[in-house]
């Protein structure tokens, strides 16, 4: 009888095993729900726009149509400090380039709004760029290994320290996974952004980011550089 039980407790343990192995190694994914109590939509009432004609961006059917032409931003009307964000995008053609700031500076809106001409504002990006800009960069005979396209977050005339791995400069944060869809596929971002700290989540996962940022508060931007692109289920909760 001892024969008997012996193989069959080492039965029962071989079984469960794998099963507890299995449900430790499984990737932890953030996919939020942005229906919860203190999530809200940002919709055209929620935007102005700063350095681009009315054409450049349009509402339709909930969808934020970007053309992509000139280079500039749409701003949110109201200035955040500690948030969450989720927003989903996609590149409408092949190498298209984009990107969400966090913590835009005033002083650079108010700037580029008096102006009038084509350029970004200072703050924190969080690229938005299609895998065929690297391979266009590569025709044109250009270094490629100083950015990503799949979840870069670096900042723009701000302080930031980059979480690693590191652009070669040490300047942007790249992403540990590459997670991002290409053109004509919708991808999701949450960003969660929390006293000078920023992190990007990239269809799921978390991949970049950085602390210490000298400016953390200011307006969120939708950046049009160059080529169309859509944003859809734009939707933030403020914290305290």
């Amino acid at each position: 009888m001892k024969r008997l039980l012996f193989p069959l407790a080492l039965a029962s343990l071989a079984l469960a095993t794998p099963i507890h192995a299995q449900t430790t190694t499984q990737p932890v994914h953030a996919w939020m729900d942005d229906t919860a109590p203190g999530w809200r939509p940002l919709g055209p009432s929620d935007f102005s726009k700063v350095n681009c004609p009315e054409e450049t961006w349009t509402w339709k059917d909930g969808v934020l149509h970007c053309t992509g032409t000139p280079v500039g931003v749409l701003r949110t009307t109201e200035k955040f400090r500690n948030f969450e964000l989720v927003v989903e995008w996609m590149h409408e053609k092949e190498a298209g380039n984009s990107g969400v700031f966090v913590w835009t500076t005033p002083e650079s809106i108010e700037k580029l709004t008096a102006e009038g001409k084509p350029g970004l504002p200072a703050g924190i990006e969080v690229q938005v760029l299609d895998h065929g800009f690297t391979e266009r960069m590569q025709k044109q005979g250009k270094k490629t290994d100083w950015f990503g396209t799949n979840g870069d977050v670096f900042p723009v005339r701000v302080k930031l320290t980059p979480f690693p791995p590191l652009s070669p400069d040490g300047s942007r944060s790249f992403p540990r996974k590459h997670l991002a869809k290409g053109h004509g596929e919708w991808n999701h971002y949450y960003i969660r952004a929390i006293n000078g700290e920023v992190r990007l989540w990239v269809n799921g996962e978390e991949v970049s980011g950085g602390s210490g940022a000298d400016h953390p508060e200011g307006f969120l931007c939708l950046e049009s550089e160059g080529s169309p692109i859509q944003f859809r289920k734009v939707r933030i909760r403020p914290l305290p």
